[in-house]
């Protein structure tokens, strides 16, 4: 098996990042940079997303494995006193996986003939740096609002957890084949309306975005900011690829939510030691 690490540099991190290497290599398990089996992320969910991306091209052969630094996330699956079991079951690996869906966002620059193509593992946000944005929403090829307000964002289901939530989104489980688009900051009045509320997205329809100045946009993919940039047009559905996580141990998405909205399963469990 071939292996990449992709770390943060804190101090801590990179420290267990020194021992995994190390434990690694002494169980004759290849350490590499480029084509890798497993991707291993050492940090929080943001040093995961950067690995995704780093290796977004080659999402049909590689798995990913997380191991935080902090506390716990939503793709980072060990903890930093877990390396030797982790070690222990790369070296027993069968190729297990658990997949989810993708974000497949195409945008149409004003000064570019073709589309350019982005795949985001959360979500892809619009906002304006100055001023009302003011976009026609199409689903598939009706024209479903014409939106004034702060921004929008499209997320997956995973990703529903993120900043989707922050502006009022449901938390998607990620067996559904869906996005997700909530708005920020709408303007609704006597002469200017908006649905208001997060829309569902069916897995064979699409969201098609035409702002009505293309510039002073800023376009978000998970943790990348791409701006000053004319946009005529974006368009986002779910990704054919599909981003697969080793099966090692992988917790229940609810008990993901669970744990880092409300931690009554925690504060319960610390109960329970007290009275011991």
């Amino acid at each position: 098996m071939k292996i990449a690490l992709v770390h943060n540099q804190t101090p801590e991190t990179l420290s267990v990042a020194a021992k995994f290497k190390e434990m690694c290599l002494s169980e004759k398990i290849g350490i590499v940079t480029d084509h890798p089996d497993l991707v291993v992320s050492i940090g929080g969910d943001g040093t995961l997303l950067s690995a995704f991306h780093k290796y977004e091209s080659q999402l049909s052969q590689v798995r990913f494995v997380g191991i935080h630094t902090g506390h716990l996330g939503f793709y980072t699956d060990w903890r930093t006193y877990e390396l030797p079991e982790l070690v222990e079951s790369l070296k027993h690996d069968k190729g297990e996986s658990v997949s989810y869906p993708l974000l497949d966002i195409r945008v149409k620059y004003a000064d570019e003939e073709e589309e350019t193509r982005y795949i985001a593992l959360n979500e892809a946000s619009l906002k304006k740096m100055d001023g009302t944005m003011v976009c026609d929403i199409y689903v598939k090829d009706e024209l479903f609002e014409t939106f004034r307000g702060d921004g929008l964002c499209v997320s997956t289901p995973t990703g529903s957890t993120g900043f989707s939530k922050s502006l009022g989104g449901a938390v998607i489980h990620p067996r559904t084949e869906a996005i997700q688009l909530t708005e920020m900051a709408s303007v609704n009045n006597r002469i200017y309306r908006t649905l208001s509320s997060p829309m569902i997205i069916a897995k064979d329809e699409w969201i098609v975005i035409y702002p009505h100045k293309e510039d002073r946009l800023i376009l978000s993919v998970d943790h990348l900011t791409f701006k000053k940039r004319s946009i005529e047009r974006l368009v986002y559905r779910i990704a054919q690829e599909r981003v697969h996580f080793a099966r090692y141990r992988h917790t229940h998405f609810w008990d993901r939510v669970e744990d880092a909205f409300i931690g009554v399963k925690k504060n319960d469990r610390n109960e329970r030691t007290k009275e011991r």
